[in-house]
Order: C-alpha cells, then structure tokens, then sequence
C-alpha cells in the first residue's frame, strides 16, 4: 500500500531507482500484471489495481480449500521429524516476533508456516500455485495489520492445536483446527464488516483508481450484504 491504487507505475523511475534497465523492470511488470496487483491501460501506462472484492472472496476460498487438502495430506503422511521440527520452530519465532511487537516479521512467519503445511504434505509446488492468487487477499490482511486489526495471540493458539493435530497424524483435527483458524467465507465477509473504517480507506483509495481502470468491481456494501 506504498505505491496506492491508481497511482501510475513507471518503467523509467522505477529503473532509474533500482539503477537497472527497463528490461527486467517490465518482466516484473508482468508478473505483477498476472497475479492482479497492476494493469496496463492501452495508451495510458500501467497503473496499480484497486482491491477487488470478487477476486478477494476467490482467494479466501481458494486458500482454504487448498490448505484444508494440505493440512489433512500432511497428518496422513509417516512421521517425519524433519518438517515438525520446522513448524515447532516457527511457532516459536512467532511467540517471540508477537512479544517483541514485532508485527512485520510476526507476518512473515505466518505465511512461512503456513507454507510449511505444504512442505510437510509434500505439495511445495502447490503452494506457489497457491501463492499466485492472494494478491488481493493479502493486501487486505496487510491493511488489517497497518489498521491495528490483529489477533496475534488467537493466531498463535490457532496454529499450535493445527501442529498438534498434524504431529498426532489426526486428519480430521487438522482440518477441523484449520477451518476454525481461517474461518468460512462467510465469516470473513462478516469481520471485514464490522469494521467500518477498514472498508471505508479501501472504497477511498479504489474510488480515483476504478476511474481509470475498467472493472465490474461491486462495492463492498453491496457484496457483503450479498455474502451475509
């Protein structure tokens, strides 16, 4: 949320920043383009996407069910101590980062032992399927993190009963565990609309993007009363 939605991208700057040639800077761009985070308006430039709900709720369920499939995959596999020693290792970085206020890298070993869950399946592949269609999703937990919406403890919690259950080989528990840690779709509709001031930033800064970037884009009014 550095670089806003709407706001223009440029090959130019972004090569004369990183002191690179433009070549790199567009494959970049590409990557980008592909995974929703920019858009390329013909005869205009590449502007940075507004946060679409459709392709938010799309994440959410595509990462749920991906990682119920993981978690279950996981608990059924032998034993091997190798990978539980690394989500043991994690969750123990997370306790620490969350006592430190370390709210950045607390982030980043989420999404390390959530992909640690597909490591353990042995589905790294999946993962960075996985990984291609959160853009939306995780700008939208990024702006939770910067708006103060955390639930660090109850994360940590969370993750400690989905270890435990797939240590214990428990496929059942595991899934159970991971659906009460991320939630139903509806139930995430719900806790982005009980907090107004969330929805309110991410209608404001789409409002000058949609202008400039065609899209179906419901607002969020309208798809949460939708989805309630």
């Amino acid at each position: 949320m550095e670089i806003q939605p709407g706001q223009l991208v440029s090959e130019k700057e972004i090569a004369s920043v990183l002191n690179s040639s433009k070549t790199p800077v567009r494959e970049a761009l590409i990557r980008l383009e592909d995974v929703g985070l920019v858009a390329v308006v013909p005869k205009s430039g590449t502007y940075v996407t507004p946060i679409r709900i459709d392709s938010y709720i799309e994440g959410c369920f595509i990462r749920l069910q991906l990682e119920i499939g993981a978690v279950r995959r996981a608990a059924s596999r032998p034993s091997n101590d190798s990978c539980h020693q690394l989500l043991d290792e994690i969750l123990e970085q997370q306790v620490v980062a969350w006592s430190a206020e370390d709210y950045v890298h607390f982030a980043t070993l989420d999404e390390e032992l959530h992909e640690a869950f597909f490591t353990a399946a042995g589905l790294d592949g999946v993962w960075h399927f996985h990984q291609k269609t959160q853009a939306d999703v995780n700008r939208v937990r990024h702006l939770k993190r910067i708006n103060g919406i955390r639930r660090g403890l109850q994360v940590i919690e969370a993750h400690k009963v989905i270890v435990s259950a797939i240590k214990s080989g428990d496929e059942q528990a595991s899934e159970d565990a991971l659906i009460a840690h991320i939630g139903s779709l509806e139930s995430e509709i719900e806790r982005l609309a009980q907090n107004p001031g969330l929805l309110a930033f991410i209608e404001n800064q789409d409002s000058s993007a949609i202008r400039k970037l065609p899209s179906r884009r419901a607002t969020w009014s309208t798809r949460t009363q939708q989805f309630r």
